[in-house]
């Protein structure tokens, strides 16, 4: 694994369910969520800080995952 990648990859995410915008300085993603949660999560949303420093992770719906991050150069 690259130094550069981080837990949270497009690169793990299918291609047709999901998308990135680039507004300025920032990242919005959104993508249906994958990952196995092994705690309890809201049925309708859920915030938390992401993988990375910097990140914020809203999950809608226990499916779809929207991740607010800093742009990468």
């Amino acid at each position: 694994m690259s130094g550069t990648s981080n837990a949270f990859s497009f690169n793990h995410a299918p291609i047709n369910n999901s998308f990135l915008v680039r507004i300025g300085q920032r990242e919005v993603s959104v993508c249906r969520d994958f990952r196995k949660r092994f705690y309890p999560t809201n049925p309708i949303i859920e915030c938390r800080a992401g993988v990375s420093p910097g990140h914020v992770e809203i999950l809608l719906m226990r499916s779809w995952l929207i991740v607010f991050s800093r742009a990468q150069a």
